[in-house]
């Protein structure tokens, strides 16, 4: 009987363990842990008062800080950002005034060229000019001289001179004479073609100025000249 008894009441013992047991909460062996963790604050561009107003100073302008950028521009909040050649000038962005263009120099006026001086000397045979031993112009000495004075147009004529030579055929004096009456026959000739008789002048040279030999007739007939020399300007 009393083994009975201790039976029973051995088993209600591991009955009531085992309902204590289940009433128990069980946690995992390794439970997770959970922490608030606060977000970071954007870095801001202004300084901010404890509103999230952003602070200005007393121009009306806000301060900046180190991680403004010009993106972060607010309206009202900075002065232009002007681009160059721009600059800021009373709060605005100014450009340079536009570069002043020089009127162009005026060309200088060209000054006309100045006259040229010029020369001209011609030779001509005497025997084509006179008959020999005269001092009349004969037509092919007078056509000659009308081809010399249709050369001298354009030209400011300032001196002419005609110079009579001859062979040594005669007299020094005789031939002195021949020459100074031919060279006067052809200033006779050129004023009447116009020219002024204060530029005109004769000179006779008979044989004292020979440019060939007087012991050939050839030579004698080189000699028997008239010379003709014209000074004046002429514009080119």
């Amino acid at each position: 009987m009393k083994k009975i008894i201790a039976s029973l009441f051995a088993a209600s013992a591991v009955l009531a363990g085992s309902v204590a047991a289940q009433d128990k909460p069980t946690a995992p062996p390794f439970a997770p842990v959970t922490q608030d963790i606060a977000a970071p604050k954007p870095k801001s561009a202004y300084v901010q008062d404890q509103r999230g107003v952003i602070a200005r100073n007393p121009f009306g302008l806000c301060w900046r800080t180190g991680f403004w950028t010009p993106a972060d521009a607010v309206p009202g909040c900075d002065l232009p950002i002007c681009v160059e050649p721009e600059r800021l000038e009373n709060g605005k962005c100014v450009a340079p005034p536009a570069p002043v263009t020089p009127a162009p120099t005026p060309s200088p006026t060209p000054v006309p060229a100045a006259p040229v001086p010029t020369s001209e000397k011609v030779s001509y045979n005497a025997d084509a000019f006179f008959d020999f031993d005269k001092a009349v112009l004969k037509p092919e000495g007078k056509q000659a001289l009308d081809e010399l004075h249709g050369k001298l147009g354009g030209m400011n004529v300032e001196v002419v001179i005609a110079v009579g030579h001859t062979d040594s055929v005669g007299s020094d004096a005789y031939n002195d004479k021949l020459a100074i009456r031919r060279a006067e026959s052809v200033k006779a000739y050129l004023l009447s073609k116009g020219l002024e008789s204060n530029r005109v002048y004769t000179e006779g040279k008979g044989e004292k100025q020979p440019v060939a030999d007087n012991k050939t007739a050839e030579g004698r007939a080189k000699n028997r000249r008239v010379e003709i020399e014209v000074v004046g300007t002429r514009s080119k």
